[in-house]
């Protein structure tokens, strides 16, 4: 279905239009020919998503905007194609799923499921190079650009794994979507519930009570004569990933009508370190259909977010542009106020979001990144507050889970402690929620949406 509202891309833009800016965060390929011989094979594949999956999308998202629905973006820091199995996506699914059903519960309003998932290939790095036992070795950039083997040869520019990204995304958006077809997403099944991660006696009987009156409620629905109720039994997902590698994202845009998708996924983000106002992503992303987030961190200020919403989304359209705030707990309250206040004078329709988890990040003594789960849950806090405060709303969060018991994040309902990281630290990337701390973000989160309801912000 086409919006009503969209309109024709700038006409100085185009998929290329990008290669005449300055760009960041890209790879080095030995052999250009290679690259574009792969670019165009992927361009003959066929999409991995519809423009009515994004139209729609964005439609939703119009409705978190406005406090109407309630975002839930989730997964892997980074993924891995060896982790594209069946074990693996269902338990990022099912904690997702589990996360969302919390969340309704909590706010009365529906949650938008967006994965980190079926693209999330690829991760800006801080350095080009970095040493390994005492040799200087390109950066691991993700599975879509090298190989993390601390070699040479692995660790080259390879153009092929940008194909195998896509079938990789491919096998796994047809894996989601045959998992809620098949009834994987319904209701009736609580010994999918596993809350046996939580220590506290108190917490864990709030928990199951708050459980309890969900599939109780569910119960009476039912009883009424709705049985059978499709809605009970499957949800809509949407696949999102951080739009890094501009030549791929230009080998996945499609002209449909008028209008130019990236139909390799639903929504796309700029990252903090490629948001540059006259740079390649900015570019790229302002031609675009899909919804698009932006990565909001301490360094930026007030007039440039103004400018960057503005270069991203001219016509001002609800639903096109997420704000996804990234400004740690040291500085979410005092820093969030004065964009607030940037948007709402110049009256920018945008979506707010916090990822909660990048501005936490810390090094133990031993070498371990990671997070506290307290930070995360006080960034958090700081943000609902500056939202209310500032007559506006949190519309969703972003986290980096997993649904596996990793020891990444300290702290949270099995009290870990940095003494617990190497016991089962998978990540090669970024720390991740486990599922149990995952779980207890979702209960904490419900319990101040419910709050939120009771007071609810000035519109």
């Amino acid at each position: 279905m086409d919006n009503p509202d969209m309109t024709p891309a700038p006409q100085s833009w185009s998929p290329q239009s990008w290669r005449h800016k300055e760009i960041r965060q890209q790879p080095v390929y030995d052999d250009p020919a290679s690259l574009e011989r792969v670019l165009n094979s992927v361009r003959s594949l066929p999409p991995l998503v519809h423009q009515g999956e994004v139209d729609t999308l964005r439609e939703q998202l119009v409705l978190a905007g406005r406090g109407d629905a309630f975002i839930l973006q989730g997964g892997d820091c980074a993924e891995r194609f060896e982790d594209c199995t069946r074990e693996a996506i269902e338990s990022k699914l099912k904690i997702i799923l589990q996360m969302s059903l919390v969340l309704t519960w909590g706010a009365r309003i529906p949650v938008v499921r967006i994965g980190r998932m079926a693209g999330q290939y690829a991760k800006p790095r801080s350095s080009d190079t970095e040493m390994i036992n005492g040799t200087a070795l390109p950066t691991f950039r993700g599975d879509i650009v090298n190989g993390i083997e601390p070699t040479l040869a692995a660790r080259r520019a390879d153009p092929n794994r940008l194909a195998q990204a896509y079938f990789y995304s491919a096998a796994t958006l047809n894996n989601v979507r045959a998992l809620l077809d098949g009834g994987f997403a319904d209701l009736h099944h609580p010994q999918h519930w596993d809350l046996g991660f939580v220590r506290s006696v108190t917490s864990r009987a709030e928990y199951e009570g708050m459980l309890d009156r969900m599939l109780d409620s569910l119960n009476f629905v039912e009883s009424t004569g709705v049985r059978g109720s499709a809605a009970f039994r499957t949800v809509e997902f949407y696949a999102s990933h951080e739009g890094l590698l501009l030549p791929y994202e230009e080998a996945m845009t499609v002209e449909v009508g008028k209008h130019w998708y990236n139909l390799g996924a639903h929504m796309l983000w700029i990252g903090e370190r490629t948001r540059q106002l006259n740079g390649a992503h900015v570019e790229y992303f302002r031609g675009i259909e899909n919804p698009v987030g932006i990565k909001v961190g301490p360094s930026i200020s007030a007039a440039e977010l103004v400018e960057l919403i503005r270069a991203i989304e001219p016509a001002n359209r609800e639903g096109r542009v997420m704000l996804i705030t990234r400004l740690g707990a040291s500085a979410a309250g005092n820093r969030l106020p004065e964009l607030i206040a940037a948007t709402r004078e110049h009256q920018l329709n945008v979506v707010w979001a916090c990822d909660p988890m990048h501005g936490n990040t810390i090094t133990t003594e031993s070498g371990y990144k990671t997070r506290r789960f307290d930070s995360i849950r006080e960034e958090l806090r700081q943000t609902f507050e500056a939202h209310h405060k500032s007559g506006s709303h949190l519309s969703g969060v972003h986290f980096e889970l997993t649904g596996a018991d990793v020891t990444e994040c300290v702290g949270g309902p099995q009290e870990l402690s940095e003494a617990d990281l190497p016991r089962s630290y998978e990540t090669y990337c970024d720390p991740r929620l486990n599922y149990g701390q995952s779980l207890e973000m979702a209960f904490l989160l419900a319990q101040k949406l419910q709050q939120r309801r009771q007071v609810p912000n000035a519109k």
